[in-house]
């Protein structure tokens, strides 16, 4: 099977999943890159040297090699769209009978009300709903993303469970607990908290520090460290400095993610505090893969798909900082939530969301679409990528934690 992903540019948290789908199709899989990496990733550290990746090609430069390789994604086999400026690709690829993927975040991330638009609803017949029975399917970046797209009445029945999978390292309990915090070895001693991402209003950063001065107030000893820059960086730096936290509170600036991945590693918390307007948010995974008890927002895209309340996480209600604070001293008051969580946010990563479980099961269904089986060729898994997207409905209710309940 010749099988070609298409995307704007390939960054760190698609490379796993490359090199997954490599060791499977070998060269017949390939990633083509349709533009030049944004400058503002290069600055977070997300640069990619594109000659250590023999299976990236780029679709911008001579003429004559981008006619080829735009040739080249028509005959293919199967075709992965992700974002990208060239839905011509698309358009010809289904124009021509020719099964598409794509992978998509969500439509309307600032609003289901801006379906009502009737120039953005022309688009989307044009680049979606008028292939509902075509061979096209999608993969949802997000927890609602298929809510979207059902909106539109594209690819009924044909959306599935995805996301992002970022590098996958594997650890003993052992060697967890022996990095982390004391709580892991049940001694007293200071909590390890870890926020990370950029500075921006949508991820409300300022949840962490204002529950870095609750911690203060209660008395109870720990540590934060802040990873990041952006528009609130300076008004975060003076509420830390003007409440007397410059001591419990680190600010450590863009860090490359392996560095941010040694944070991880050794923190107990990990605060995820992103809203609606997070498409996913791949440092969730990355913190589940390092063992920490996570706390989140219910809004970001990647937080249903990957969390099952008090199970492998703890869900916070939205944007609301009351709950947030709340789910948050739970674990405090419960230490051995934040161990139990810990191991079992790893153990999510370990065995079902990771590029080689996504790669496997993807490559699956690619062969069953190429076989013509529409119904039975290919096992449906029930959690994990490639599992059916429900369509659940933005801004749903969290409900408290009460005792050791379990789930919602």
């Amino acid at each position: 099977m010749k099988f070609i992903f298409v995307s704007n540019y390939i960054n760190h948290h698609q490379i796993p999943f490359c090199e997954a789908m490599r060791r499977r199709l070998g060269e017949n899989f390939c990633f083509i890159q349709t533009e030049p990496m944004a400058e503002e990733r290069v600055r977070m550290g997300w640069g990619v040297d594109l000659a250590r990746l023999p299976y990236v090609r780029v679709l911008y430069g001579e003429p004559e090699a981008v006619r080829q390789l735009e040739q080249e994604i028509q005959d293919c086999d199967i075709a992965l769209f992700g974002w990208t400026e060239r839905e011509d690709l698309a358009q010809r690829r289904l124009s021509a009978g020719k099964p598409v993927i794509r992978e998509s975040e969500r439509l309307y991330r600032e609003g289901q009300w801006k379906a009502l638009s009737p120039r953005g609803l022309l688009r989307k017949y044009h680049d979606h709903t008028r292939w509902r029975s075509a061979e096209a399917y999608l993969l949802c970046n997000g927890a609602y993303v298929a809510s979207d797209f059902a909106i539109v009445h594209a690819y009924p029945g044909k959306m599935f469970r995805w996301g992002y999978f970022p590098a996958l390292r594997t650890y003993t309990e052992e060697q967890l607990r022996a990095w982390k915090g004391p709580v892991w070895r049940g001694e007293p001693g200071p909590l390890r908290l870890l926020w990370a991402g950029r500075f921006l209003a949508l991820k409300h950063p300022e949840f962490a520090v204002h529950y870095a001065a609750h911690l203060r107030e209660q008395g109870i000893p720990f540590h934060l460290d802040m990873i990041g820059e952006g528009e609130l960086a300076d008004a975060l730096r003076t509420y830390v400095r003007q409440s007397g936290l410059d001591g419990n509170v680190t600010f450590h600036g863009f860090l490359p993610p392996g560095e941010v991945r040694g944070y991880m590693e050794r923190a107990d918390l990990f605060l995820f505090t992103s809203n609606h307007l997070e498409g996913w948010g791949a440092v969730l995974n990355e913190a589940m893969n390092s063992g920490c008890a996570v706390v989140a927002g219910s809004e970001a895209g990647a937080v249903p798909f990957l969390l099952r309340q008090n199970q492998n996480g703890l869900v916070f209600d939205g944007e609301n900082e009351g709950d947030f604070t709340a789910k948050t001293d739970y674990l405090i008051r419960h230490p051995e939530r934040i161990v139990a969580l810990g191991m079992e946010a790893y153990r999510t990563i370990e065995t079902t969301w990771n590029a080689d479980c996504a790669a496997e099961r993807l490559v699956r269904f690619a062969g069953t679409v190429l076989g013509g089986v529409r119904e039975g060729g290919f096992t449906v898994p029930e959690d994990g990528p490639m599992s059916p997207a429900p369509v659940l409905r933005p801004f749903m209710k969290v409900p408290e934690i009460r005792g050791q309940d379990r789930g919602i």
